[in-house]
Parts: C-alpha cells; structure tokens; sequence
C-alpha cells in the first residue's frame, strides 16, 4: 500500500507531486491505530485514566435502607395523623447512627433516635425530621403527619445490583472513583498509556529555553508537543534535537520506534535537500502518506516501523500544532482508547472578515473572539507562533468549501474553552 505514496515527495527537492486528502490520512489512522493493551492500577490513581471493561455492580447501593435526615425512625401508621393539635406521643427506645445500628426491633408506640446515613431499624418504615419533634424525659412528641417512606432512602436506590455503572472507553473523572470505591473496586483496568517518542530535528535548534545564539535558535516543539500528548493521554519522551545528518537521524528514528508505541518526528518533513525523515520512514518501514492537502501543515505525513505508527511533523511551530492536532494527536488518543476527536470545545462564531481558500484543500485558521464573533488573524505565516498563542482557538474550512464570507455562523475550537462552551 505504501509504495506509490512513498513517491509523493520529489527526490529533487521541488516539491510535492501531489497531495493527500485530510480524510485519506485520517481514515488510515483509524484503520490501523488502536487501543493499546490493559493494565490494573490502584483506585487513588485511576483519575484520568481511560477504562478497560465494562463495571456492573454485584450488590445494591446502598445495602439497606436507611435514614434520609436526622429525626427519629418511626412506624409511619402511628404518626401518619399526627399535628400540632394532636400530636403523637412515643417512646424512645435507642439510637442509630452511621455505622452504628439500632439492633432492637421499632413496635408499636416506640421511635429511634437516628441520624443521617444510618441503617432503618427493623419494624420502622419512616422518619420523621428533628424539625417536627419536640423530645423530653425519654418521649418523644411528632407535631407533623410522615406516611410510611417518608424521608427513608431505599436500599440499592442509588445502584442496583446488576446495574452497568460505567462503560469501557470512559476517561475516568474523580467522582467515577467514588462509584467504583462504593463497588468494592480496589483496582481498576485500564487502557495502557501510549509511550510516545517525539524526535526533534535541525541543525539550528537549541535545547527548549535557551537564548537564541547567532543563527541557532531554541527548540519550541518538544515542550508544546510534550505538552498536547500528556494532555491526551500519553507518556512523551523527547529525543534531541537530532543534527540534520541522515545517518544520525535514521539511528535515532530506528531507536524511537523500538521503545515506544509511536514515534512522532518534528522537522525534517518536507522536500529539501536536508528533510531525510520521509526518505528514513520509507526505509524502516512504509511511508503512507507524505504531504498532505492541509494548510499550514502541507509537509505532514503517516508512516509505519513495524507496528509503530510514525507521523511526520513540520517544523515551523504553527505547521508543527496543526499537524498534530489532524494528525499526531489522533494516533495518541486512539492508542490510548480516548475518543478520536479533538481535545478541545466547541463554540459558535459569526465570521468577522471573509476566509479565502481553495477546493480540496482544508484550512486551519486561527482566530480571536469577541462579542460572538470569530476574527480570523492576520500573522498567518506557519513560522509565527504567536498567532497561535494570542488565538482563542481555531476554525477548519473544510476541503468542499472555497471559502467563507464574512457573517457566516462557523464553529471555533477553544485553545482554553471557557465553563459550558459547547456546540448547541
């Protein structure tokens, strides 16, 4: 499959012979990545963690009935007339609380003090709140009607038995950590974090936050793509930056993709005399995919070491965050068994300035936010990475599309989506 889109890329440097369609690459990743294998963790650290199988409950929650509010735990047919004119008078014969149950039986004429949380005695079929009693000298007096169930909590009315409470593939949120601590789940399986190796390429980079020194410059890629892939669930490893030296960078790539279920490579992707990854990629293994009808990340392309998945990422920073958002970040989260959709929300916009682009083309564009409306920004160049840290988000022009006219209702992807933002 991968012999005749090897020759996308021209060995002379000039350029890409054609282009792959955004939905080509993307129907390959789904067809060939998926979820990696399962591992138990611990409950304290299962947040966050994708979910394996599926959770039933064995028994009810909770497993008895039990009090609703702090009063006295009563037989409803002695109090269900009782009034501040004719209230009913019963005698005190215990107490329940949490843990700590009455273990008498309730007849006629008698009450328990109880508490919230605490199991309903046997022969009580209702509560009556605090609020409704005036208590003294080991009596009790209700001034207010309780049929039978009022104010008891149900045995397995928060789970019943048998009940699916969670469903493979759920990111595991805290409070899915207190269903499964109510269930008895010590351990949990989950989905294994995808290792992902990001190898960073060119002579001119210096380590992340080191000042600029004559012509080199520090590398930006491996901090914002270490950042996305833990963000989608993955373990990031940075190699390099690498020197521009194909046999380098062939032993650098072969290693990542022996320790690592995905490598992901930043630079060295396009067609020049120094972008050996594609040519490397096709050596170890099958390039897919090289250049790809996106804009700004036109140099991206989909590989395969062996099993591993390689995706190819440009090097000008804005190129290299489009490719991964298309591209990287789906392979990351689909090894990790997350939905494969973007990690971002969604709201609408109306489009302040009209958007040019070209049929079969996709765009990326980033775009502020104000007053409902979606200005596209100006410093497009795919070097600025400015334009992507003062953007709100961004927006796609789908392939079908020639452009958008100003007024259009497009829907914007948050970079920081605020509380609620969603697509109605």
């Amino acid at each position: 499959m991968g012999g005749d889109r090897q020759q996308r890329f021209d060995p002379r440097g000039q350029g890409f012979r054609s282009l792959a369609p955004v939905a080509d690459v993307l129907a390959r990743i789904d067809a060939t990545v998926g979820p990696l294998g399962v591992e138990p963790v611990r409950l304290a650290d299962a947040a966050g963690r994708v979910l394996a199988a599926e959770t039933r409950a064995a028994a009810d929650i909770p497993p008895f009935d039990r009090s609703a509010m702090d009063g006295f735990a009563v037989r409803g047919r002695d109090v269900q007339a009782a009034g501040p004119e004719a209230p009913a008078a019963l005698r005190v014969i215990g107490e329940a609380r949490p843990g700590r149950p009455f273990s008498g039986v309730v007849g006629p004429g008698e009450a328990v003090d109880i508490t919230t949380g605490a199991p309903l005695p046997a022969g009580a079929d209702a509560v009556v709140r605090v609020e409704a009693t005036v208590a003294a000298a080991g009596l009790v007096r209700v001034v207010e009607p309780t049929p039978v169930g009022r104010h008891v909590g149900r045995r397995g009315e928060d789970i019943a038995a048998g009940t699916v409470v969670l469903r493979a593939g759920r990111v595991l949120r805290p409070q899915d950590l207190g269903a499964l601590s109510a269930l008895g789940r010590a351990e949990v399986p989950v989905v294994r974090r995808p290792a992902v190796a990001v190898v960073i390429t060119g002579d001119e980079l210096l380590p992340p936050g080191t000042p600029a020194v004559d012509s080199r410059i520090a590398d930006t890629n491996s901090v914002m793509l270490m950042a996305l892939i833990a963000r989608d669930g993955g373990l990031a490893r940075v190699v390099g930056p690498v020197r521009d030296d194909r046999a380098t960078l062939r032993d650098a790539i072969a290693a990542a993709a022996r320790s690592a279920d995905a490598v992901l490579v930043s630079g060295g992707s396009s067609t020049g005399a120094e972008d050996h990854a594609p040519g490397i990629v096709a050596d170890l293994g099958t390039l897919e995919f090289h250049g790809v009808a996106l804009r700004p990340a036109s140099p991206a392309g989909l590989g395969r070491i062996g099993e591993v998945p390689v995706v190819l990422l440009p090097g000008n920073p804005v190129s290299c965050l489009c490719a991964y958002d298309f591209f990287a970040g789906r392979v990351v989260r689909r090894l990790g068994g997350r939905a494969s959709g973007w990690s971002y929300v969604a709201c609408r916009a109306r489009l302040a300035r009209p958007i040019a682009s070209a049929v079969d083309r996709v765009d990326y564009v980033r775009v502020l936010l104000a007053d409902g409306r979606a200005e596209p920004i100006t410093s497009g160049g795919a070097s600025i990475l400015s334009s992507a840290t003062r953007a709100d988000g961004f927006l796609v022009v789908p392939a079908d599309v020639p452009g958008l006219a100003a007024g259009d209702e497009v829907v914007v992807w948050r970079y920081d989506p605020p509380v609620g933002a969603t697509v109605s």
